[in-house]
């Protein structure tokens, strides 16, 4: 990342996308015009109105070396019905992103393109006294990077905490997983993890909460393509 700073002012975090086309390409769009290089939180697709043209952006940030999107669990379950796994598949989420691809004039290519480029999406990404992740942290990542693969296999190791954060083996009542955030906790002191996956946030805007060792962590999903919107946060080196 290091020769990236001669060529960028800073970065520009953007949260989960769901599919909002339009606002993912005005997060992009903005970048450029202030020179900052993008890191998307993962969840790029399941929800908005374009799954397929957020794909299409995200693949040529990294393509154009402008930016990158961590691997999100909606995408690595992409990955997974894309290669024909057995999935459970929700009408209005990754349903709606298998329709949308479906529909594209390039829907061969953009398929194969999908399982290329989440197979090696990172599953974490540390910058200094920065990480960012989609689902959640523990202290090993600032040591540890992600397996290169992590995208294309069942996440072992730190990745389930990466994709799916910290979860117990209950439900709550509206059927997803019950999630603890006691790993904001852990954070060290000076440390600032940027994180996704679930809207945290009580007024439209990112929500920080600051850890017991002095860390803290932005949650940056504020509901874009789930009647909310899309958050991004712009960062100097």
């Amino acid at each position: 990342m290091r020769d990236l700073r001669g060529r960028f002012e800073g970065i520009r975090v953007v949260g989960d996308v769901h599919g909002d086309a339009e606002a993912f390409q005005a997060a992009v769009e903005g970048a450029a015009a202030e020179r900052l290089f993008v890191i998307q939180l993962g969840d790029l697709t399941d929800g908005g109105s374009d799954g397929a043209a957020v794909l299409r952006r995200a693949f040529a940030l990294r393509a154009e070396g402008r930016g990158l999107f961590m691997l999100g669990n909606h995408d690595h379950k992409l990955r997974r019905a894309l290669e024909g796994a057995s999935l459970r598949i929700e009408a209005n989420g990754l349903g709606r992103t298998l329709e949308q691809i479906g529909a594209a004039g390039d829907a061969e290519s953009l398929r194969r393109r999908a399982v290329e480029e989440i197979g090696r999406a990172p599953a974490w990404l540390r910058i200094d006294q920065r990480l960012f992740v989609h689902g959640g942290f523990h202290p090993r990542m600032l040591h540890a990077p992600p397996p290169p693969d992590a995208g294309a296999r069942k996440p072992e190791g730190l990745v389930p905490r990466a994709l799916f954060g910290q979860v117990t083996s209950r439900m709550r009542d509206d059927g997803y997983p019950e999630r603890l955030h006691d790993w904001v906790d852990r954070i060290p002191q000076g440390f600032t993890i940027y994180c996704g996956h679930e809207l945290r946030s009580a007024d439209g805007r990112p929500y920080m909460q600051v850890g017991a060792g002095g860390g803290a962590a932005v949650f940056m999903d504020t509901g874009a393509g789930k009647g909310g919107h899309l958050s991004w946060v712009d960062l100097p080196w």
